[in-house]
């Protein structure tokens, strides 16, 4: 399969290439050249089917020409060793556990997965030459990256974050591993991150030096994986007969997550309509009003990972949609919320259901809760674990939240971190010096 670009001004790619490079030259965002509907049969007995196989049939779909079958079903099947729940939470509420891979977020499958793909092709050019991945975060990309592909062979990773504005569990996840991982910390914030991998793409002198590409869902192989997540709720809620009228809130930062959903429906997923609930970063949440798209600096806000204020993924939406306004608010609803609101909901949720929130999950469950109809189920997707925002967690519900023991031993490690400032000048001083 062929990939173009949403600037529509960079030649077709391969596989390969989409993975490799990460981000065409025209600065676009790769996008599959068209989008493959799966057979009757496959929903037809998706109830009966594992989530690797389940996940294994929508893999093969996007990737199935240009990967040999016995090694996508290793790739798959590897990194799919965890099982993603789905919960009643309230009436036709449930919650989809995102949170059971080794970083406790739902970026661990995209993550894993790009790594072991971006592995297959670098084995198979047969080359001794390294693969620098850059990637920005705003809280959950970094640790997922660099835990996917920390001792991964032949690759070296270099995760860029806003210096505090992260939670202090996060930053251990990617400061403390070293091995093939490079903490980057950004006096600046996500967005800025985001500018600084973008540039080095751009660079010419950096890329003749090193070969670049990054694990950002700007990434064909981060935001496809995730698809894998929607079809396996709508397949455990079939298993107990609440699969009509399926209604899915994702909390969207990015928007690689909502993405990969949206493609899922092109796909064939019965899925009635989507929700993208944003914190204060409501850029798309006005686009949905207006039709007018206007990036804006990011808002520091206790649901840290949703802090972008000029969402790469718009574009692929945008392009996925014929460029139409009326398509996407067709298909996606949206829904902001204050830190107060956000913070109003976790205490809610725990006091009535003993279901404890995150603050991203916490504005997918208010979401549904405010705009879920009568005859329609809801599924928020609840991308980490609340732990990982114990402090903030903490203070909301008034009690303690326990740490998992995967948590726990990341914050044993010692944090090592490069400090640079936001000047892209300064980050390619940084990397032409390696």
């Amino acid at each position: 399969m062929q990939y173009y670009s949403t600037n529509q001004k960079a030649p077709f790619a391969t596989l390969e290439k989409a993975v490799v490079k990460g981000l065409a030259e025209d600065k676009g965002l790769y996008m599959p050249e068209r989008i493959n509907v799966l057979p009757k049969e496959f929903f037809d007995n998706i109830q009966d089917m594992t989530f690797q196989d389940i996940a294994y049939n929508v893999a093969a779909a996007f990737f199935a020409e240009d990967v040999d079958e016995d090694a996508l079903q290793h790739i798959v099947y590897e990194t799919l060793n965890f099982d993603c729940p789905v919960v009643n939470v309230n009436d036709n509420i449930y919650s989809l556990e995102l949170f059971h891979g080794p970083t406790l977020a739902f970026k661990d499958v995209g993550a894993r997965f790009m790594a072991r793909l971006l592995q297959y092709f670098i084995r198979m050019e047969n080359t001794t030459e390294e693969v620098n991945v850059l990637v920005a975060t705003s809280g959950d990309t970094g640790s997922a990256v660099a835990n996917g592909f920390l001792g991964v062979e032949g690759i070296h990773v270099y995760v860029l974050y806003p210096k505090g504005k992260v939670s202090p569990i996060q930053e251990c996840q990617f400061t403390t591993l070293g091995q093939n991982i490079t903490a980057i910390e950004v006096d600046g914030v996500f967005d800025d991150c985001q500018a600084l991998v973008k540039q080095a793409f751009m660079d010419a002198e950096l890329n003749a030096k090193m070969k670049l590409t990054s694990a950002n869902s700007i990434n064909v192989a981060r935001f496809l994986p995730q698809a894998f997540y929607y079809f396996n709720a709508y397949a455990q809620l079939k298993r107990i007969g609440k699969a009509d009228n399926l209604v899915v809130c994702t909390p969207s930062g990015n928007f690689g997550n909502i993405c990969a959903g949206l493609f899922a429906k092109k796909m064939g997923l019965p899925v009635k309509r989507f929700i993208a609930a944003n914190n204060a970063n409501d850029v798309f949440y006005e686009f949905l009003q207006t039709g007018e798209y206007n990036p804006r600096p990011s808002i520091q806000t206790i649901a840290n990972a949703m802090d972008v204020g000029d969402p790469s993924n718009f574009a692929r939406i945008f392009d996925l949609y014929g460029k139409s306004h009326e398509a996407i608010c067709s298909d996606i609803s949206g829904a902001t919320y204050t830190d107060a609101q956000i913070a109003d909901t976790i205490k809610e949720v725990y006091r009535n259901t003993n279901y404890l929130c995150d603050p991203h999950g916490a504005c997918g469950y208010r979401a549904l809760k405010e705009g879920l109809n009568a005859d329609e189920v809801g599924v928020f997707l609840e991308t980490a674990h609340p732990a990982k925002f114990k402090d903030t967690v903490e203070g909301i519900i008034g009690s303690e939240v326990a740490i998992p023991d995967k948590l726990a031993a990341f914050m044993q490690g010692e944090k090592k971190s490069v400090p640079l400032s936001k000047d892209f000048a300064d980050f390619k001083t940084y990397l032409m010096n390696l």
